[in-house]
């Protein structure tokens, strides 16, 4: 009873003073909303957290990760508020529909967000299926994204106007060259993304090179308007994905696949090192088993054709002879045959190439038996180390523009020191 008259004594003071009644509203308002969040984020959220944990689509606790409970949770304040304005006294009208657009506009960005944020899950848990290497999603998963913001967006000035949504897309047409012109390399990247992908241009994990832009490395991440390349000094370039389909770029991806990497590198020769092989010189090199065979295989080829001249074979112009450049080319040839690290499936070949004034070019054209990057260099600085070393066994030499030591020791050039002119008696 006593409880009952002091309640009565306080509701009629309150009824004197209006604004006080409108504050003690708000108050216990936001105190509802306060305490209706705080149930939701740590008694419901928690709760669906812990059940999620049993689904398969909470892999490695992507839900939690990007948030997609607790930000669908922030619902029940903005609801909270929104059904609770009209019930707070001496509000004006105006107000209790500003509160309730504004309440309504943040349900509309929640949702998104919410949405948004399981699209993530999406993409992570397709990204674990062998297939999204091939054919990522991340860029029509982006485009799903900006659909639902411009929804979002209509939503919000609907609510504000007070207009129906499709009485603002009945005005979107108007609008359409304009949005044409803010997204134009939005709707671009997507063109390029359907074509890279009907196509199998790129790839996730591809190594691209593309000397105009920069990017010389893999491809780590393809969205709807870049695709990023962590190039090999462990630098990042973001290319526009458009860029892909109008500029030329360089997929290495039919290398790694083939598992053999190119090599095609030349030494240049000493033309006038250049002979045909003595007696010594042939002993000397038929004592190689990578060149037995083949020289017992040449010289009978030699004698068939010196003997097929007749009288005339006993001219030296007329005959033909071993060359110590020929022999070792056959030299690299079987050697390259021989060798672990070349791959024997695949092109293997020594050739001359056209003279120049900086020697004579033998290149060597083969593969590699593995694409790995540190291995591709060993076995070719191997090979080239033990080719460069050998060469003077074949009575042949390197060709290489004189340095300053050789013009000294030709006595074309001389330097002298004079203790008075050393840098660091001048610093002195």
């Amino acid at each position: 009873m006593q409880h009952s008259e002091l309640w009565n004594r306080f509701a009629g003071w309150l009824d004197q003073y209006d604004w006080m009644e409108m504050l003690l509203g708000l108050g216990i308002l936001l105190l509802v909303a306060w305490i209706a969040n705080w149930l939701a984020k740590h008694v419901i959220v928690r709760g669906v957290r812990r059940f999620s944990q049993l689904l398969p689509l909470n892999h490695n606790g992507a839900l939690s990760r990007f948030k997609v409970i607790d930000r669908f949770a922030n619902i029940v304040p903005a609801l909270v508020i929104k059904i609770g304005i009209a019930q707070v006294p001496h509000l004006s009208p105006g107000i209790i529909r500003i509160v309730g657009m504004l309440a309504q506009a943040w349900v509309f960005i929640t949702i998104v967000l919410t949405i948004s944020a399981a699209l993530n899950v999406v993409n992570e848990l397709y990204q674990r299926r062998p297939v999204a290497r091939n054919k990522p999603i991340k860029g029509y998963l982006q485009l799903v994204k900006i659909v639902l913001f411009i929804v979002c967006a209509l939503l919000i000035v609907g609510t504000f106007l007070q207009k129906d949504i499709f009485t603002l897309l009945a005005g979107f047409g108007a609008m359409a060259a304009v949005l044409m012109l803010v997204f134009q390399n939005t709707i671009l990247s997507l063109v390029a993304s359907v074509q890279i992908s009907s196509y199998d241009m790129v790839r996730l994990g591809d190594w691209i090179t593309m000397p105009g832009l920069n990017a010389d490395g893999d491809v780590i991440d393809m969205s709807l308007n870049t695709i990023k390349v962590q190039n090999f000094d462990k630098t990042i370039t973001t290319i526009p994905t458009n860029r892909l389909i109008t500029d030329t770029f360089m997929n290495w991806r039919g290398m790694s696949e083939s598992g053999g990497r190119r090599i095609k590198r030349a030494i240049l020769l000493d033309q006038t090192s250049v002979h045909f092989l003595d007696n010594d010189e042939y002993q000397h090199l038929k004592s190689s088993f990578l060149l037995d065979k083949y020289l017992d295989e040449k010289n009978q080829e030699i004698a068939a054709w010196n003997e097929s001249l007749g009288p005339q074979a006993n001219s030296k112009l007329n005959q033909r002879a071993l060359t110590n450049l020929g022999t070792f080319r056959a030299y690299i040839q079987n050697y390259l045959q021989h060798h672990p690290g070349i791959h024997q499936e695949m092109t293997l070949l020594v050739r001359q190439l056209e003279p120049t004034a900086q020697g004579l070019p033998l290149e060597i054209y083969c593969f590699s038996n593995s694409t790995d990057w540190a291995f591709y260099e060993n076995v070719q600085s191997d090979i080239f180390d033990h080719l460069l070393a050998i060469l003077p066994e074949f009575g042949l030499r390197v060709f290489q523009q004189p340095s300053g030591a050789d013009l000294t020791n030709m006595g074309l050039v001389s330097f002298s020191a004079s203790p008075e002119t050393t840098p660091m008696q001048q610093e002195h």
